[in-house]
């Protein structure tokens, strides 16, 4: 057998078997697609349509900004592939993670200090892929952020959920990149107009309007607005805090026995809710993450103790006249399908 078969027959056990999640039952009317690793599904979709179409050929870096999850997706199809790859990210990528993302592989790059400060998170992240890609002789970047092929890749899940579950009335999903909730609620939308999407986000992302800040819950948001979310998919937002995502991924293990991250967390919190004041709906929530990246912080009690992340969540969310009031524990705003710049317009009316 040749090398290049007993790669590819890894490939294929090791990634696809991965890829799309388990539809697992969560509540009375509520339910969960709960992922390994959500991301590798754009990761592998991207980079394999890239070596198909030849924007990525034999020698090519491949060099993307990441917080993690889109990260450890690429390093694993390009371990897999025999691709060189270059991560630029943030302090927010954990010690253990970067060993994780190195034995794959990976070239790891943090920015962190006064670029930070200074240009924000995301935008010194994207300086920092600009400056490597210079040096690079020959590169390709998947652009999570603004590829189509990012929530189009997502297509598959919208299959597995409707082969799965039938119709459903409701689906929530965290919102960072944008790309699974775009894609799938755009593919279920189509079959399904009175499909309602919720998208959950947090205090400090500026995705949905609310002011830019500091955020505690990486993995949720975003500190740009990247060109593949589709806002007029949404029919409302809820913004969690830290804390409030924290205890109910916690609670999703206690209850579920699913340890996953506090992304899934926040989304089964929203989902929760929606079901009980709705009981006569099917709810779908999205579980981006398994948990082992969080067992020293989000599962561990000590570690919560000590950041002071043991304050129960409140039982309802604040209802907001504008985005701009998103802030505290848990707040929602009535989206209605509009445009981002629809909903910013009407900011001069909000009482702050």
């Amino acid at each position: 057998m040749s090398r290049t078969h007993t790669s590819r027959r890894a490939f294929t056990s090791v990634v696809d078997g991965h890829v799309l999640p388990k539809v697992i039952q969560v509540g009375p009317n509520v339910y969960g697609a709960a992922f390994h690793l959500m991301k590798l599904l754009p990761a592998q979709f991207i980079l394999t349509s890239a070596i198909e179409t030849g924007e990525l050929a034999e020698g090519t870096t491949v060099v993307e900004t990441t917080s993690g999850t889109f990260g450890l997706g690429l390093a694993m199809v390009c371990r897999l592939k025999g691709i060189p790859l270059v991560l630029v990210g943030d302090p927010a990528i954990e010690p253990p993670l970067r060993r994780r993302l190195e034995a794959l592989g990976a070239r790891v790059s943090i920015v962190s200090g006064p670029e930070l400060r200074t240009r924000g998170v995301q935008q010194a992240r994207l300086d920092r892929v600009a400056r490597i890609q210079a040096r690079l002789g020959s590169y390709y970047t998947p652009g999570q952020y603004d590829n189509p092929l990012n929530p189009v890749s997502y297509g598959a899940v919208a299959e597995l959920l409707l082969e799965s579950m039938g119709t459903f009335d409701a689906l929530v999903c965290p919102v960072g990149s944008g790309g699974s909730s775009s894609g799938i609620g755009s593919f279920l939308r189509a079959l399904n107009p009175q499909l309602k999407l919720i998208g959950v986000d947090t205090p400090g992302s500026v995705l949905f309007g609310a002011p830019a800040g500091p955020r505690q819950l990486r993995g949720l948001g975003n500190g740009l607005v990247p060109p593949v979310l589709e806002h007029t998919l949404f029919d409302e937002i809820h913004w969690l805090d830290a804390g409030t995502a924290f205890t109910a991924t916690r609670r999703l293990h206690a209850e579920h026995a699913l340890y996953m991250g506090p992304t899934s967390g926040a989304a089964h919190h929203v989902a929760s809710r929606y079901a009980e004041q709705h009981p006569e709906l099917r709810v779908m929530a999205l579980f981006p993450d398994e948990g082992h990246r969080y067992t020293n912080t989000v599962h561990n009690d000590v570690w919560l103790r000590r950041n002071g992340f043991l304050t129960p969540p409140p039982s309802a969310p604040r209802t907001l006249d504008h985005p701009v009031q998103a802030a505290g524990s848990w707040s929602r705003y009535a989206w209605q399908r509009r445009t981002r710049d629809e909903v910013v317009a009407l900011a001069e009316g909000a009482v702050v």
